[in-house]
């Protein structure tokens, strides 16, 4: 098929759109960040609107199950009143684990739209793509990489100041402590 205008401009106006709710996403991400969590942010929308948000906080709920996804879902199922949220799209700053696939697949959700992908966990291609797998019985579509430069840079920025946090403690920590080879650093 040869692109038309007609085509083109429909295109450009979709990835406007994904661009807009994934930098709501993001916004969403800072929160975490701001509580000292991984910043991870999703945003629930159905047409145009935003049902509900949520971000990456499983060390301060101490719930192994707080991901971005996760709250976003709940939030969105409490506002609708309803456990299946079809029609409605999912935008999250990082490609979902398994356990927010399957929960992705469970409430219905229409489409997922993931900013950096995660090769570690990410189960929409990058470890595993639990959405391919034919036999189950609900399918959604997948887009990925939307602001995805800008969503793992943000991550790259927050493991990167966790690391120089642990190295300045570790360093205090030791500036403090006497060397105990030498024998002239340790005092009575």
């Amino acid at each position: 098929m040869t692109p038309t205008p007609a085509t083109d401009l429909a295109l450009t106006a979709a990835a406007e759109r994904d661009r807009r709710f994934m930098a709501l996403a993001q916004a969403a991400a800072e929160q975490a960040h701001a509580l000292g969590e991984v910043p991870v942010g999703a945003v629930l929308v159905r047409g145009d609107e935003v049902i509900a948000t949520g971000f990456n906080h499983p060390i301060g709920a101490h719930d192994p199950s707080a991901h971005a996804e996760m709250a976003a879902l709940r939030a969105g199922s409490l506002a609708l009143e309803n456990y299946r949220l079809p029609g409605c799209e999912l935008y999250v700053t990082l490609e979902p684990c398994i356990m927010c696939a399957g929960a992705i697949m469970h409430a219905r959700i229409a489409r997922v739209v993931f900013g950096a992908h995660d090769p570690k966990t990410g189960a929409c291609g990058s470890v595993v793509d639990a959405f391919a797998i034919g036999n189950l019985n609900h399918h959604t579509s997948v887009t990925g990489g939307v602001l995805g430069d800008e969503c793992a840079n943000a991550l790259r920025s927050f493991f990167a100041e966790r690391r120089r946090a642990v190295r300045e403690a570790r360093d205090a920590r030791n500036a403090v402590l006497p060397d105990s080879t030498d024998p002239l650093s340790i005092r009575s």
